[in-house]
């Protein structure tokens, strides 16, 4: 769970009058990509019905995706890059026509950087239950309607076994990388353990072997304050008018979500005690900088997603368990046979270091002496931006 796009990665800052200007106006009962909507580059997979996990189905799902880089003669030179909970397929690239925001990792993706599309064929799908183009929430069932409230429950399992239709349809039978940070580097690990013959490399990235008690309680805070905000209706508030959505409980919980993206340290650093205004926040009326900070971050978040999509892949994230029904964790990472990358950052309080290193202990065929640990101030966001570092390892998996 992180910011995922590159707006919001930056080092925190006290927000300006600039700023607060982007969000005039009222914001959209959902932030969702619709169809009609420019397509920008994504491209879509559709496939025939898919049985979750739990037994429900879902007719003529689809999958939005793009792409970098061509796909060579032999097919072995596919990397997939798989995003976190919030983020999409819009990896690389400028803003634009469907596209908001310049691409979540565009530092790390393209001609002559670490994952170089003069050598790679970069696929990255929008996850199954997302709202930027795959089949989720927030997509029109076969009865005209939107799914909303009857979207099933979703695995990250689920998730993967839609990935598998990709790959297939993409004529690729195994992934030179498969590379995921925070939930993606879930999808990952799931790659490298339920598929390893279609798996040369992996990078399991700010990623945990399960989802903890500690992480499930975290996550129910958010998916209740969505929950609960009277818009919110069930589930059922797409035809509402712009600013009668569930914004509230959406933006509340994305507040709730920041806290445990960036660490203590950079907060106190970059806010201290300090003030929004000139107006003081002891019983005067005015706020502190970093009060206005998650403001406007969590109401910036809900134009661009959607709050159905929120709750199905925050579930996701709780389904996640490498060793469930496999013997358990160490013999569900004894499967992995790709040369894997385990990193990890110092100050992650989302998803600490000691899941890592678990993983990194676990699979035979990890690089180096264990997991990587990066040094940095800015928490579970560290993957997305301490690009140098990060780049940096990730040559080293791809050189090999």
């Amino acid at each position: 769970m992180d910011w995922q796009i590159s707006e919001d990665t930056v080092p925190s800052a006290p927000i300006t009058e600039t700023d607060a200007r982007q969000l005039l106006g009222r914001p959209p009962a959902t932030g969702a990509w619709r169809d009609g909507d420019p397509a920008g580059a994504r491209r879509f997979a559709a496939f025939g019905t898919l049985t979750t996990e739990g037994g429900r189905e879902l007719p003529g799902i689809r999958l939005a995706y793009e792409t970098w880089g061509l796909l060579n003669p032999a097919r072995d030179n596919a990397v997939l890059v798989l995003h976190a909970l919030t983020g999409d397929s819009h990896v690389a690239g400028p803003a634009g026509p469907g596209h908001p925001t310049a691409g979540w990792w565009d530092d790390l993706v393209g001609p002559g950087k670490a994952i170089d599309t003069d050598r790679w064929f970069v696929v990255a799908p929008n996850m199954l239950g997302g709202c930027q183009g795959s089949t989720g929430p927030a997509s029109i069932a076969a009865d005209g309607y939107e799914w909303a409230s009857r979207f099933p429950y979703l695995t990250i399992r689920d998730q993967v076994a839609a990935q598998v239709s990709l790959a297939d349809a993409l004529g690729i039978e195994a992934w030179a990388a498969a590379i995921g940070g925070s939930m993606g580097g879930m999808h990952a690990l799931e790659w490298g353990v339920g598929y390893p013959d279609r798996v040369e490399r992996l990078a399991v990235l700010s990623s945990p072997p399960l989802t903890t008690a500690d992480q499930v309680a975290l996550n129910s805070v958010q998916l209740d304050a969505v929950r609960v905000d009277p818009r919110f209706a069930g589930g059922e508030y797409y035809d509402a008018i712009d600013g009668d959505g569930p914004h509230r409980g959406l933006a509340l919980a994305r507040r709730m979500a920041l806290l445990n993206y960036r660490s203590p340290t950079e907060l106190n650093q970059r806010f201290q005690r300090s003030w929004q205004s000139g107006k003081s926040p002891l019983g005067h009326g005015g706020r502190f900088a970093v009060e206005s900070y998650l403001d406007f971050h969590g109401n910036k978040f809900t134009r661009r997603f959607d709050a159905n999509s929120y709750l199905t892949l925050v579930e996701a994230m709780n389904s996640h368990d490498i060793g469930r029904d496999r013997g358990g964790v160490d013999a569900a990472l004894a499967r992995v046979t790709a040369r894997t990358l385990v990193l990890g950052i110092d100050t992650d309080r989302l998803f600490p270091v000691e899941g890592q290193h678990r993983i990194a202990a676990g699979i035979r065929t990890t690089i180096g002496d264990g997991a990587v640990v990066l040094t940095s101030d800015f928490g579970h966001d560290g993957f997305l931006i301490e690009t140098a570092d990060v780049g940096l390892h990730l040559r080293r998996l791809l050189q090999g």
